[in-house]
This record gives C-alpha cells, structure tokens and sequence, in this order.
C-alpha cells in the first residue's frame, strides 16, 4: 500500500515536472525566460522546453500591432489658448528583451511621452495653424515617439490626432463667423438670381418690343401696298 502511494506520489511529481517543463508560446507573441534571476532568452512561438525551478518564463509579450487611445489632454497653444486633443497610437513590440527590461510599463511609457510631445509641439503653433495642420502634428508625433521608444523596443507605425477642440468662446465665435459666411453666400446667391431674372426679363420686353415694331413695320408696308393698288385702280377705271 505504501508502495503505491509512493509511486502515485512519485508519479503525480513527474506530471507537474513535465507541465513545467513544456510551454507553448501562441503565434504573434514571445515569452521572457530568466535562470537563476537573470535573462536567460526569448521564447518565439511554438513549443519549447525550459528548466524547472532553475528557469522563471514572465508574462507573454503581445508581438501584434496594438492600438491605445488616451483620454482628451488640455494643450496650451503659441498664442495661449487651451485646446483639447485627442490622439491614438499604434505601435508594435520588435525586441520583447527590450519591452520587459528597458521600461517598466510601456504604456504608461508612451502616454506620458504622448503628452510631453503634444505639448511640445502644439506650443510652437497657434490656434489656426494647429486647427489647419492635422498631418504635420501626426507627422511629428510619429518621429519624436518612434524615436524616443526605440529604445523600448518599441515602434511607433502611425499617431492620428482624433480630434483638437478649441476653447469654447473660441468654438462660439468659429460658430457665428461661420454663419455670417453661410448668410454672405446665400444673399450673394439671391442676389445673383434676382440679377439673372431681371437680364431675363428685360431680355424678353426687348425681344418683344423689337417683334412689335417689326410687326408694326410690317403692317404699314401692306397698307401702303394696298393703298397704292386701290389709287392704281382708280386711275385705270378713269382711263
């Protein structure tokens, strides 16, 4: 009986041996192995086999495109006006050495950069030029960042401005300046076809003036004719 136990015992050690031993990394992702506390290398995917005890496998690093949104972030431009942006990022892992042991928490990593350089680079411009000037922000936010998390093992694929809201006098005064141009264009319109109507209209009283006096003309012609005829007559019967 004790042999038994023994053996189930000796048997149960080896299963959790060999779960230990076996890890399975899914496609699109790496995993850390450190021995003895120390980098060790990086598990691609497939099936791998480690140490137990002697070896520690970290958390699986996700090798895919990722895509993080952060919350809306006040920027105070060149000319002192404070704007909300709103910005995504999309970034890939391409050393997860680097990802695990450069930085603590990458994310925070690249929210906090985010927010330095927008800061930066919306404070060397002023409201018009920010709101004018979309793709050279994602531009310079794409460099700045991809540059600065490179060390990370990081890459930054692109950065897209979502949305920059002026302050709301701002917004207000954007609103009725934009109203004013709508109200301009719909009376130059109206006046334009009120133009258009009346070359029309004088158009046609002239065309029907010059079709009277034709008309006129005309008339005079046959009476004349016919006055000339009947005198023609006259002379004749006379004769």
């Amino acid at each position: 009986m004790e042999a038994l136990i023994a053996a189930i015992v000796v048997a149960a050690i080896a299963v959790v041996l060999v779960a230990s031993t076996v890890k399975v990394v899914p496609q699109a992702h790496a995993r850390i192995v450190e021995r003895l506390g120390r980098y060790h290398r990086t598990l691609n995917a497939g099936l791998t086999f480690v140490i137990p005890v002697v070896d520690k496998v970290r958390a699986r690093v996700d090798l895919r495109e990722q895509v993080v949104s952060f919350p809306p972030q006040p920027v105070i431009t060149e000319d002192n006006l404070v704007v909300s942006i709103d910005s995504v990022i999309y970034f890939q892992v391409t050393d997860p050495k680097a990802a695990t042991y450069e930085i603590a928490n990458y994310l925070t990593g690249i929210e906090q950069l985010t927010v330095t350089t927008l800061r930066n680079v919306i404070g060397s411009m002023d409201l018009e030029e920010t709101l004018t000037s979309r793709d050279s922000i994602n531009a310079q936010l794409r460099g700045v960042l991809d540059e600065a998390t490179g060390k990370w093992g990081i890459r930054v694929n692109r950065v897209e401005i979502k949305a920059i809201d002026p302050p709301r006098s701002v917004q207000e005064s954007m609103e009725k300046q934009m109203r004013a141009e709508r109200d301009k264009r719909a009376a130059i319109l109206t006046a334009e076809g009120d133009k258009q109507s009346a070359i029309l209209t004088a158009e046609g009283e002239k065309t029907a003036a010059v079709l009277r006096a034709e008309g006129d003309a005309q008339a005079a012609v046959l009476r004349a004719q016919g006055e000339s005829e009947a005198i023609i007559k006259v002379v004749e019967a006379i004769h």
